[in-house]
């Protein structure tokens, strides 16, 4: 191992013990016990030469009469010391992994929108739950036997010299290819691991994206070429993992054909009379060899796991390293009617030269409804995540009560918006909860009646066993994407927020339910300050301003009626919808 890497391994481990330290208590009671358990193992193999010598040789009478107390006072030890460290040293592992998934959850929770773009979710769950396993078992398991094979490995040399020096010396001839030995499975161990994890990433990737889409699988009829794909990706996985077993494997049992060496040796010379071995002191040093075995192939192969906590321990700090999005606003107090202005505003996402928005300007005063139309890719889903700073603009900026929206607070800001989408969202939970989430005001029972009868949900919720209180799946899954769209809709109704923001909120409706939302929503945008993204623009006629995108740019702007008289890009899209030709709006 190079020092460059064998210094940032030990980087590694420094950034560990900082969030282990502060359970120093428990791990410094899981390392004493671990040491006395050691002890009591190397006492065992001590007690032959007198049992050898004074028992079955000088036949001590006082000696045989105390042994099996001797013997019952090693096991109790043992038995409590081995208790005291798996539960210390557990204890203090299961907390890492609390922690570590904590503070990766917060972190992605508070990383730019951009990072979610450019990474898949199943990459991330991978790094919460495989990789924080990795850290656990290289704090557990492998700490215990580290430190429990370690003290047994000294106590087993100290009982072998004590009892004959002359053949324990025989044992040192080992030590140099042993040394070799672990030094290079641990270079070739920490390879291999950052090799299985990337594995265990596609693995998670390919197996979310096939359960996610399974209804397009379904449609598509390529079962055959989804599985063939995961099985190739799961064949890979295997490779990478027998990998590691052969290289564990060959430190393994090359550490136990050397040992043969030193056993080899004291058989050759120990019944030389000039050396005085009594068979006491044979019995301890041979089957303390013996059971150096044990010791040297458990430090052996636990480098594999130690190499893959590293290795997890360093994707999970390259997140924590992440920078989150930029909140340095200051700025708490925000007026509830307040001008939104967007000025000279260009973007481009990262990693592109090219520029989805450019040159955007736009006034929306309190209380007026802005729309924004324009084909697909026109850009009007990005303005709006400008709009509520998911993203940063290159160039110019978005102003509110004519400051910049970065001088304000993030939380603070995003109070000032309830939005829709047609890729709604719901929680595993209540219809009534997820109607309530993120609403921090109390809410009384008749309340929530009115914007579910607002949201034309009335008819679907009492038809419900348990009304508000049923349960709807992971994402919503009971529930239709009309059903899923108006809960959506109540959410933004209930939602106490000046500015309310629409991406083609009726997408998923029919007819009927949209004549009947459109109502209420028109009866609540008259309160507020709006923008809406439509599909269909029979929905924005009523608008104040009507934006018209096409290519990153505004081309058109102004009125339902006005846009018509000017024969433009409008008035086209209009004609084509209304003829009920295919419209490439979006």
């Amino acid at each position: 191992m190079s020092k460059g890497n064998l210094k940032h391994t030990w980087e590694v481990i420094g950034r560990l013990y900082k969030v282990t330290r502060r359970y120093l208590k428990f791990l410094l009671l899981g390392v004493l016990a671990t040491i006395f358990m050691s002890c009591a193992d190397s006492g065992l193999i001590w007690l032959l030469k007198p049992v050898m010598d004074k028992g079955f040789i000088a036949k001590d009478a006082h000696f045989l009469f105390m042994l099996p107390f001797a013997i019952l006072v090693l096991f109790l030890i043992r038995g409590g010391a081995s208790f005291c460290s798996r539960y210390f040293i557990n204890r203090v592992s299961r907390n890492v992994v609390m922690i570590f998934r904590q503070k990766l959850f917060k972190k992605y929770l508070r990383l730019p929108l951009d990072y979610f773009d450019a990474n898949n979710s199943g990459q991330m769950l991978s790094t919460l739950i495989y990789n924080v396993e990795q850290v656990s078992e290289a704090s557990s398991d492998t700490l215990i036997v580290i430190l429990r094979e370690s003290t047994y490995l000294v106590g087993l040399i100290t009982v072998m010299f004590i009892s004959s020096w002359q053949l324990s010396s025989l044992f040192i001839v080992i030590v140099p290819p042993v040394y070799w030995l672990a030094k290079w499975s641990s270079v070739r161990m920490k390879r291999l691991s950052m090799n299985v994890q990337d594995s265990i990433t596609d693995v998670t990737k390919a197996a979310d994206a096939g359960l996610k889409g399974n209804k397009l699988i379904k449609l598509s009829s390529t079962y055959s070429l989804e599985v063939g794909r995961f099985n190739d990706i799961t064949q890979k996985a295997r490779h990478r993992e027998l990998k590691i077993v052969i290289t564990n494997a060959l430190s393994t049992c090359s550490v136990q054909m050397l040992m043969g060496l030193p056993i080899a040796g004291i058989l050759a010379i120990a019944l030389f009379p000039s050396l005085h071995i009594t068979p006491g002191s044979f019995a301890v040093v041979i089957t303390a060899l013996f059971s150096l075995l044990r010791p040297l192939q458990r430090l052996s192969s636990v480098n594999s796991i130690l190499q893959k906590g590293v290795a997890g321990a360093e994707s999970i700090f390259s997140v924590l390293d992440l920078h989150e999005e930029v909140d340095s606003g200051t700025i708490s107090n925000i007026k509830r009617s307040g001008v939104l202005e967007v000025k000279d505003m260009h973007f481009q996402y990262k990693h592109t030269d090219v520029d989805v928005l450019r040159g955007i300007n736009l006034l929306v005063r309190p209380g007026e409804s802005l729309a924004v139309v324009g084909r697909s890719g026109a850009g009007k889903s990005t303005l709006v995540n400008l709009l509520t700073r998911f993203y940063l603009p290159q160039r110019g900026g978005v102003f509110f009560d004519n400051l910049n929206i970065n001088d304000y607070k993030l939380d603070v800001f995003r109070r000032q918006f309830a939005f829709v989408s047609q890729q709604t969202f719901l929680f595993d939970d209540t219809i009534a909860n997820n109607i309530l989430y993120g609403v921090s005001r109390s809410v009384s029972p008749k309340e929530l009646d009115r914007v579910i009868d607002a949201a034309y949900l009335r008819d679907f919720v009492d038809q419900l066993p348990q009304g508000v209180d049923t349960l709807i799946g992971q994402d919503g899954v009971l529930l239709s994407g009309g059903q899923r769209q108006r809960m959506a809709i109540a959410r933004a109704l209930l939602r106490d927020a000046p500015i309310l923001i629409l991406d083609e909120a009726t997408s998923s409706l029919d007819s009927e339910t949209e004549f009947h939302i459109q109502a209420a929503i028109d009866e609540v945008l008259s309160e507020r300050t709006s923008i809406v993204i439509a599909h269909r623009l029979s929905t924005i006629e009523k608008a104040d301003n009507i934006l018209v995108l096409d290519g990153g740019e505004i081309i058109e702007q102004g009125s339902h009626r006005a846009l018509l008289a000017q024969s433009g890009l409008y008035s086209t899209l209009h004609r084509m919808q209304f003829k009920e030709a295919p419209s490439p709006v979006c």
